[in-house]
């Protein structure tokens, strides 16, 4: 998009290729500009900070990053007294008319967790995928089966055996991100 604002990080490492990093782009919508968190690393860590704080499971509960499960390596595991759940997150940055949806191109790896968080219900535990929208100004969630059907038909079918499809937008500044509210899906 021609003259559209950019919010950039800028790195010392000379062993980088790039000295900058893209953190947000300003969108004009005709509901107004919206600002978009592009960081792909900022997803993990901004639910990682959600679980802390007790929105899903308690306070005291147990979360373990990058836990293993059959040929999968999701991004939490939590064990909170009895429960123990696998959560894979993904984030969302793609927007069209406040209706968000992911992926934003094909994603085998995203069939494959999700196959696989199917298989851990079947397992004893707990499963949930968390779609975090890098944005506010947001009112819907589709699965995007025109840039990947088979991942789009494979989260609606994850979800019928039990699998948790959780959608939250957030707010969204040049320097922070935070998740704010539950999104229709």
């Amino acid at each position: 998009m021609p003259d559209a604002k950019v919010y950039l990080y800028v790195s010392d490492n000379p062993n980088r290729k790039t000295k900058y990093d893209l953190i947000a782009v300003e969108k004009v919508t005709d509901r107004g500009t919206i600002l978009v968190n592009m960081d792909s690393q900022v997803p993990n860590d901004v639910v990682g900070e959600w679980l802390k704080k007790g929105e899903l499971f308690s306070q005291n509960a147990v979360i373990k990053r990058e836990a293993k499960f059959g040929n999968s390596r999701f991004d939490f595991f939590v064990e909170d007294g009895g429960r123990k759940a696998f959560v894979e997150v993904k984030g969302v940055t793609l927007e069209n008319n406040g209706v968000v949806s992911f992926p934003d191109a094909p994603t085998e790896r995203g069939v494959k967790h999700l196959n696989e968080l199917a298989l851990c219900l079947e397992n004893g535990f707990e499963a949930f995928v968390i779609f975090v929208v890098q944005m506010k100004g947001v009112y819907k969630f589709e699965p995007n089966a025109e840039h990947h059907k088979e991942f789009a038909d494979t989260l609606i079918s994850a979800r019928e055996k039990g699998v948790r499809v959780l959608v939250y937008d957030c707010i969204v500044t040049p320097d922070s991100i935070e998740i704010d509210n539950k999104i229709d899906y």
